[in-house]
C-alpha cells in the first residue's frame, strides 16, 4: 500500500484537491482519495510530490504501425502531398525495423503515462506488440477503397485480420469519407450494429476532402483523377464530407471523429439537430501536433468547448507527429489557447477518452478504480509549459 500526496490532486471526476493524498494498493488500484488537512496521516507515511498528479492519460488515435516513418515525411506537405509521400516510402523498411520501432513507440508511450490506445490497422504488424504490453489497446481495423466491386473482398479481408487479434478489443472501420464507398461504408455499419462495436474516421482534415464533395475539385480530386480513379465513383454532392458520410455511419454506436481541424460551429450544431445524444454517442479527437505537422493548422477549440462536444486527445502516428506523447499534444493547445483551463485540457486527454473506449476503470481517480497515475511537474502555477514534465507514478 501506497500513500502519495502532491500539490494538487486532479480527479478529473471532481474538482482538484489541494495537497490531496491518494491511497493506492499493491496493483495500483484505489483505496481513498482525501484532502490532507484534518485526516492524522504521520507525514511519514506519505510520498509527496511537487505539482499535481492526475490519471494516466488516453491517446485516442494512434498509428503504431506507423513507427518506422519517423521523421521520413516532410512537414507541412499537405494532406494530398502527405498521403502521396507517405505511400512512397512506406515498404522500403525491413520487417526487423518495422519491429523494432513499433516496441520502441509502445515503450515510449509507456513511459510519457499513456495507459489506453485506440490504435489504427492496416496490417497485423503491431499485433504481437499490443498482445504484450501493459497498455490497454483497442484495434480500429481500417478499410479504405474507392471501388463498390471489391468492397464485399475488402470487408472479408478486415473480418479475417481481425480474427488474428483473437480476444483483443477491436472493430472495423472506415479511412475517411474520401476513400470508402458506399457499399464498404454499409458492410462497416451493418458489423458495428451487430457487434456494438466503436466507430473511428479522420474527418475534415483538409479543405481539400470537402472540395472534392461539393464540387469535384481541389488538390485532392486533381490527384485522385491523376491516378486514374473514375471520379463518378465519389458523389458531388454540394456538401462538406462530414455532412456527405454522416448518414451512412451507424448513428446508434459511439463514433470517433478525427482531426475536424476545418469542423466549423455549423457543422456541429448541424450534427446536433441530426442526432439528440451528441454527448454520449458523437466524440471528436484532435491530434494538434499531427494537424500541425501535415497542414500547419489547429482546429478552433473554442467551438467545441462552445458546443459542449466531448473531445478527446489523440498523437497519430510517427510519420506525422515528433513524438508519442499527449503531455505535448496539451502543451501545444495550452500553447495557442492558454485560456482553456487545466481541468477541461485533463479531461480531454484522460476521462473522454476512457469513455469513449468504455474502460471503466481508467479515465478518473476514485475509489475502486485503476487508473494509472500521472506526476506533471514544473508547472506554472496550473498552466502547462514547455517545461513540464509527466513522471508515471503508478
Amino acid at each position: 500500500m501506497r500513500k502519495i500526496s502532491a500539490d494538487y490532486i486532479f480527479p478529473i471526476a471532481s474538482e482538484p484537491i489541494k495537497n490531496g493524498i491518494i491511497t493506492i494498493d499493491d496493483d495500483g488500484a484505489i483505496l481513498s482519495v482525501e484532502s490532507m488537512s484534518g485526516i492524522g496521516h504521520p507525514t511519514s507515511d506519505i510520498q509527496h510530490y511537487e505539482g499535481i498528479i492526475c490519471p494516466g492519460f488516453i491517446n485516442t488515435h494512434c498509428h503504431l504501425e506507423l513507427s518506422h516513418m519517423h521523421s521520413q515525411v516532410s512537414e507541412n506537405a499537405g494532406m494530398t502531398g502527405f498521403i502521396k509521400e507517405l505511400l512512397g516510402k512506406r515498404t522500403s523498411f525491413s520487417e526487423n525495423q518495422i519491429q523494432d520501432a513499433i516496441a520502441h513507440a509502445d515503450a515510449e508511450m509507456v513511459k510519457n503515462g499513456i495507459v489506453a490506445v485506440g490504435d489504427i490497422s492496416n496490417n497485423n504488424d503491431t499485433f504481437k506488440q499490443k498482445s504484450n504490453s501493459s497498455i490497454f489497446y483497442h484495434t480500429f481495423i481500417e478499410v479504405f477503397d474507392f471501388n463498390p466491386d471489391k468492397a464485399d473482398e475488402i470487408f472479408a479481408n478486415a473480418i479475417n485480420l481481425g480474427k488474428q487479434l483473437k480476444e483483443l478489443p477491436h472493430s472495423i472501420v472506415p479511412h475517411a469519407p474520401y476513400s470508402v464507398s458506399e457499399k464498404l461504408f454499409r458492410l462497416i455499419s451493418e458489423e458495428a450494429v451487430k457487434k456494438n462495436a466503436l466507430i473511428s474516421i479522420h474527418n475534415q482534415e483538409s479543405l481539400e476532402e470537402s472540395e472534392l464533395f461539393i464540387s469535384h475539385s481541389g488538390a485532392m480530386f486533381e490527384a485522385f483523377s491523376r491516378m486514374g480513379i473514375n471520379m463518378e465513383i465519389i458523389p458531388k454532392t454540394g456538401l462538406n464530407s462530414l455532412r456527405t458520410i454522416f448518414p451512412k455511419l451507424p448513428l446508434s454506436q459511439k463514433i470517433l471523429f478525427v482531426h475536424n481541424t476545418f469542423t466549423t460551429k455549423e457543422d456541429l450544431q448541424w450534427i446536433k439537430s441530426n442526432i439528440s445524444n451528441l454527448i454520449s454517442n458523437i466524440y471528436f479527437c484532435t491530434c494538434p501536433n499531427a494537424n500541425l505537422y501535415i497542414e500547419n493548422k489547429l482546429p478552433d477549440y473554442n467551438i467545441f468547448i462552445n458546443e459542449n462536444a466531448c473531445v478527446t486527445i489523440g498523437t497519430d502516428s510517427l510519420a506525422s507527429n515528433w513524438s508519442l506523447s499527449i503531455l505535448d499534444e496539451i502543451k501545444t493547445i495550452a500553447k495557442h489557447y492558454p485560456q482553456i483551463p487545466l481541468q477541461t485540457l485533463l479531461t480531454w486527454a484522460t476521462k473522454n477518452g476512457a469513455k469513449f473506449l468504455g474502460l471503466n476503470q481508467l479515465g478518473t481517480i476514485e475509489k475502486g478504480k485503476k487508473p494509472g497515475l500521472n506526476l506533471l511537474k514544473n508547472l506554472d502555477g496550473m498552466m502547462i509549459t514547455e517545461k513540464t514534465e509527466v513522471v508515471k507514478l503508478a
